[in-house]
């Protein structure tokens, strides 16, 4: 980058759950694109970060939030407004992938198979009606893991309680077997990694903490497995009209040969052990280079 650096906002933060990994995710992609030749300005997530941006007038914006506001198209249609480009999926792809029940509906008329959803008994325990296995009740629009809670057949319900307020519910049968994640960059299907959880649950901790997981990339599965994986992933990142960067999850019943996808993910995590990075390390894009291809990508909707 010749002449005068161009300047870049990375957005990182805020206030939802996952604020702490945005912020991980920003430093990380800050660096990338310092070494790139950007002026980086890292920019906290507030409620005053419209003017923050028309103050600072970048000429891309780096959207390393995760969660609702970030990644639900809220930011998207601010950035659309104040005509300032941006990474990743524009407002209606976001917005259909953050419901999850909105974006299966999208992804079954393509093929893809996911967990069959259950009907919920709420009052003061969360169970779902007329089913006796493992299952899975999770909020039906967030990520990383929070608020999925697995209940075994072994153990009593969740109390409504363990949700916030007002916070929308769905069930799940819980598929057993193993945990599996493609990243997909501009349409194209990188690998597939095998995680395994220390605790068996690939939860918060799990993603989050030292030691909580063990990658293994390529996942060593059947070539049918691989190869239906990394179509699924494609057919669900070109459904939902999806750009830049995606992460499509699975759960594999190795006993039934069955693959799953769970959902996938629009504004997946870029820190330096992330699951996105890793993969396009592993087929030959560092850091920088894949930060590249995210600004290059970035527009307006």
């Amino acid at each position: 980058m010749s002449g005068q650096k161009k300047k870049l906002a990375v957005l990182m933060g805020g206030w939802t759950s996952e604020a702490e990994i945005s912020r991980l995710s920003g430093a990380y992609c800050a660096r990338a694109a310092r070494e790139l030749g950007w002026e980086v300005h890292e920019l906290e997530f507030t409620r005053d970060v419209a003017a923050d941006l028309l103050a600072l007038g970048p000429q891309l914006v780096f959207n390393a939030l995760h969660g609702q506001i970030g990644e639900d198209g809220s930011t998207q249609g601010m950035l659309n407004i104040l005509n300032i480009p941006y990474t990743h999926s524009g407002v209606q792809a976001s917005a259909m992938a953050m419901d999850k029940i909105a974006s299966r509906r999208l992804f079954e008329t393509v093929g893809i198979s996911l967990p069959p959803l259950l009907e919920l008994a709420i009052d003061e325990s969360v169970q779902p009606v007329d089913y006796s296995g493992a299952y899975v009740v999770k909020p039906r629009s967030d990520g990383s893991s929070v608020g999925v809670a697995l209940c075994h057949t072994d153990q009593p319900p969740r109390p409504r309680n363990h949700w916030p307020d007002g916070q929308e519910l769905m069930g799940e049968v819980f598929i057993p077997g193993r945990e599996l994640t493609v990243a997909v960059l501009e349409g194209k299907a990188l690998c597939v990694t095998e995680i395994i959880a220390a605790t068996g649950f690939y939860d918060w901790q799990a993603k989050y903490a030292a030691g909580g997981s063990q990658h293994i990339l390529p996942a060593e599965l059947p070539e049918a497995i691989t190869d239906q994986a990394l179509d699924w992933a494609e057919r669900a990142f070109s459904v939902l009209g999806r750009r830049g960067v995606a992460r499509a999850d699975y759960r594999y019943d190795d006993s039934s040969g069955q693959l799953f996808m769970l959902e996938i993910n629009t504004q997946p995590g870029m820190t330096g052990t992330s699951l996105v990075p890793e993969q396009a390390a592993f087929v030959g894009m560092e850091g920088p280079e894949l930060v590249r291809r995210l600004l290059e990508g970035a527009r307006c909707d």
